[in-house]
């Protein structure tokens, strides 16, 4: 039987999804079995010209994880995307933004201009930014060009199927690999195109803490109180973003005594993670008039107790949101400096 081809790419993240993979232990093995890695940069020695060098479809399938944050991480996924039969967007940054999407709340200019000015540690008296291209004695010199708005992987190429997970958990991914072992070996069909490798409930569906209806009215931080292990984290006043997380990672903070952030990434039925949160957290604050409606004043004192609204119910979603990113208006001195 003839190996399949697999490749991996790290765009915008940290790279714990990379790691992740090798947290399959032994499982490790049976992909050796059938598949030969084409093209993973920390792991084995390829070059982007070997890449380019490959027939349009050689690779079977390609994980791509990170978001896309620059002109190099554009350029590597539009390439891998037609070199790749599948493309799987394999964690929280690629599926949704993850953490470099909060960077969306502000832009390119306030960012190069705060790291390289006004950080403490800045020494850059003649205010230098980096330039994409630089001529040295040795030669030109290129860097990737930094964008203004971070993206997710499906807002740049075409996307087969979506894992999520901050990183994906190790039964996700051996889910998958099983899906392709079994495809290779015995013809088996793949999923739908667009299908997330994830439950299709919400964390509350995982959760094995005790819920009641009880009302709160007051937020606390996680530090702020001994939680009870037992317990619903939101009937204790701690923001846990399980009724409009997907389900599929097993609960793993929620066991560590920890509130859900969010990093499995909406369900089908939600259109805005954020935007669920927030009438989730409403429909259990005791305010509001007696049918339990809040007007304005009541959602501002509602909205007051969270610390940070915006990391809190957006931490790892912002670009695959409604909002996508912070809107800064032009004044009219803006607009004529511009002109």
């Amino acid at each position: 039987m003839a190996k399949i081809r697999i490749a991996q790419y790290w765009a915008a993240g940290c790279g714990g999804c990379d790691v992740a993979l090798l947290d399959i232990d032994e499982k490790i093995l049976g992909v050796a079995e059938i598949a030969d890695i084409a093209f993973w940069p920390i792991a084995v020695d390829a070059k982007v010209k070997d890449v380019e060098a490959m027939p349009d479809g050689y690779i079977t399938a390609t994980l791509i994880n990170g978001a896309i944050r620059n002109s190099e991480n554009e350029h590597m996924a539009k390439l891998l995307r037609k070199k790749s039969a599948l493309i799987v967007s394999f964690g929280s940054c690629a599926c949704f933004g993850g953490i470099p999407g909060l960077a969306n709340v502000t832009n390119r200019k306030d960012i190069l201009e705060y790291v390289y000015w006004k950080t403490p540690s800045s020494d850059n008296v003649e205010h230098v930014l980096p330039t994409p291209h630089w001529q040295a004695p040795e030669g030109e010199l290129e860097i990737p060009v930094m964008y203004d708005t971070v993206m997710t992987l499906d807002q740049v190429i075409d996307v087969d199927y979506f894992m999520p997970g901050c990183p994906p958990t190790t039964n996700l991914i051996n889910e998958f690999l099983g899906i392709v072992e079994k495809h290779v070996k015995e013809g088996a069909p793949l999923p739908p195109k667009g299908s997330v490798i994830a439950s299709q409930k919400t964390l509350c569906d995982e959760c094995a803490r005790t819920r009641t209806v009880k009302k709160i009215d007051k937020i606390y931080m996680p530090y702020e109180i001994d939680i009870d292990p037992e317990k619903c984290m939101l009937e204790q006043g701690v923001i846990c973003l399980g009724p409009s997380t997907r389900a599929g990672c097993g609960a793993k903070c929620l066991e560590g005594n920890q509130p859900c952030r969010g990093c499995m990434g909406p369900t089908a039925e939600v259109l805005d993670q954020g935007g669920s949160m927030l009438s989730a957290l409403a429909s259990i604050f005791s305010i509001g008039n007696d049918e339990g409606l809040l007007n304005e004043d009541d959602i501002l004192e509602m909205m007051a107790q969270v610390k940070d609204p915006l990391g809190t119910f957006y931490a790892f979603t912002m670009p695959a949101s409604i909002i996508k990113r912070k809107v800064k208006e032009k004044t009219a001195t803006t607009a004529s400096k511009e002109a």
